[in-house]
């Protein structure tokens, strides 16, 4: 088992150790600096709470999962579920999920809310086995209903919805029989598709390149995925397009160099999209990133939008009406200065 010391000692240590500080992708990104955008400060979760991947599901935001913090530091996965009203800004407690769990995926897909995945880590302190898990929130029954599994173990994927599919792109996945420590996985391009009417698994073309912890959106009908690192290479500015009508891939502007991080978080908005903070380690002792960057498609451009509040990784991002909701994450690397901070970012003040 991994106290919270160990945490940051393991997780921290292979990424730091094996990862290279050279920055890959493209180097035609330019930093040109866009319209300041505005914030203001949301109701607080109501526990610190960072590597989350939260969703929009009937109106509401819900928040799942996670590494819960306690005086700043990770104590353990979270099997909390709570969700929001926007307008009412005021978070609930609901239905616990079916264990503690961290980098799970919540998505809305064929009107339910799913769990996907992450990191199973049952008992006290933080373990790394990796789920292949599919569990539907029965809104009526009050309980989770099992669905069916992956055909492979993910975590620390994305997971973009378009046309009621979930895709599971990239992440790490075991690279052997072992699967309960960080080391025992590899960075991946796989491609997993989700069809809840059908209940089928299927995969789709590969990404272009093997990470994790990168931000994923759905925009005018593609899947873009931006950012992350792997363990061989360290931070990514790749910006990978996804169209699927043709089951392929293409690249597009890659973030600035500035942006290239790990455990950054991505919203669409009036048809851009939005990158918030992220963290690196290189050169130590790392840091977290503050800064917010928007990806116009028509110019296939980025530009700098300000910066957040509070600098923060493993933080979810969700667009509702007019706003995208920051929540949650670390101020610090790794399992340091865990967050329960909801700030709100608008694109016009």
């Amino acid at each position: 088992m991994i106290t919270a010391r160990r945490f940051e000692m393991t997780r921290r240590g292979v990424l730091a150790a094996a990862s290279a500080s050279a920055l890959h992708g493209s180097s035609r990104a330019q930093a040109r600096m866009a319209e300041a955008v505005c914030w203001r400060a949301g109701g607080s979760l109501p526990f610190p709470v960072q590597e989350i991947y939260p969703c929009v599901h009937d109106g509401r935001i819900w928040v799942g999962g996670g590494l819960i913090g306690e005086s700043g530091r990770v104590i353990g996965a979270s099997d909390r579920l709570v969700s929001c009203e926007p307008s009412a800004e005021g978070w609930r407690r609901d239905v616990s999920l079916p264990g503690p769990v961290h980098h799970p995926q919540l998505a809305s897909v064929g009107g339910s809310l799913w769990l996907l995945g992450g990191f199973q880590s049952p008992g006290p302190g933080v373990t790394w086995r990796m789920s292949n898990a599919a569990w539907r929130l029965d809104s009526h029954g009050g309980r989770w209903v099992p669905g069916p599994a992956a055909p492979a173990p993910h975590a620390e994927c994305v997971c973009i919805v378009l046309n009621d599919l979930a895709h599971l792109v990239g992440g790490r996945r075991p690279s052997g029989a072992s699967n309960l420590a960080y080391r025992d996985h590899v960075d991946t391009s796989d491609h997993l598709v989700f069809d809840p009417a059908s209940g089928a698994w299927s995969t789709a073309a590969p990404a272009l390149t093997s990470r994790n912890s990168a931000a994923g959106v759905e925009l005018s009908g593609r899947l873009h995925v931006v950012g992350g690192r792997s363990v061989t290479d360290g931070p990514s500015v790749s910006h990978e397009v996804y169209d699927p009508r043709e089951d392929r891939w293409r690249l597009a502007a890659p973030l600035p160099r500035e942006a290239a991080a790990g455990g950054l978080a991505a919203a669409v908005l009036a048809g851009r999209i939005y990158v918030f903070g992220g963290e690196v380690f290189d050169p130590p002792p790392g840091g977290v990133l503050r800064g917010v960057w928007v990806y116009d498609p028509g110019a296939d451009l980025w530009e700098k939008a300000g910066d957040m509040p509070t600098p923060r990784h493993g933080l979810g991002a969700v667009a509702f009406g007019s706003e995208v909701w920051t929540l949650g994450g670390a101020e610090r690397p790794s399992g340091t200065n865990t967050s329960a901070h909801v700030e709100i970012m608008r694109p016009v003040c």
